[in-house]
């Protein structure tokens, strides 16, 4: 049984609220877990730039993971831009932030924004995913305008979702814009992409 877009809404209820359940214990162990697995991924570049996100309403966290990654990747998080797409910028514990309209701090800078397709990995939030490695967002569509062009070429950036083990839901029925990552990573397993 797929979710139908109708369905999109209730879902993402459901899940979200399974998401802000779990108990601190739980995250943290979850957030050291996770970046052991993403740290593994097949593909995970040299160098170059990697893309994160500011952990929020139960998301996955990824400073553990942040914090390991080797000395020639360069940690990024996400800016909105007027055009509805993700711009992106080198961020480091300690930098300025300032909060956007939805109310996640992002990097509080007007120039040095990198365009999506200059990144070597993206690590995205996610509500729920599927077996097939579909990720449901919070349903703005910010990664999917942003990532548009890799419905039609490979990576690079590797796309890669992360999320907790019981985010996972009954197979999702895509829409056109949909993009789906080549791989989604919990703290137990990593899927990818058929």
């Amino acid at each position: 049984m797929s979710a139908l877009p109708d369905d999109r809404a209730a879902l993402r209820r459901r899940l979200r609220e399974r998401r802000r359940a779990l108990p601190a214990a739980a995250r943290i162990a979850g957030a050291e877990a996770l970046a052991g697995r993403l740290l593994a991924l097949p593909g995970l570049p040299a160098e170059g730039y990697v893309a994160g996100y500011w952990a929020m309403d139960g998301e996955i966290g990824l400073h553990a993971w942040q914090l390991r990654l080797p000395p020639g990747l360069v940690y990024c998080l996400p800016v909105l831009g007027a055009d509805q797409r993700l711009r992106f910028v080198p961020w480091r514990p300690g930098d300025a932030l300032a909060t956007n309209r939805y109310g996640i701090p992002e990097p509080d800078v007007a120039a040095g924004l990198l365009d999506a397709n200059a990144l070597a990995l993206v690590v995205m939030p996610l509500v729920g995913f599927d077996p097939g490695c579909h990720r449901l967002g919070m349903g703005g569509g910010w990664y999917d305008r942003s990532f548009a062009f890799r419905r039609s070429r490979a990576a690079p950036p590797l796309l890669v979702g992360a999320g907790f083990d019981d985010q996972e839901t009954e197979p999702l029925a895509l829409a056109d814009w949909d993009v789906v990552p080549d791989a989604i990573c919990t703290p137990t397993r990593t899927l990818h992409r058929p």
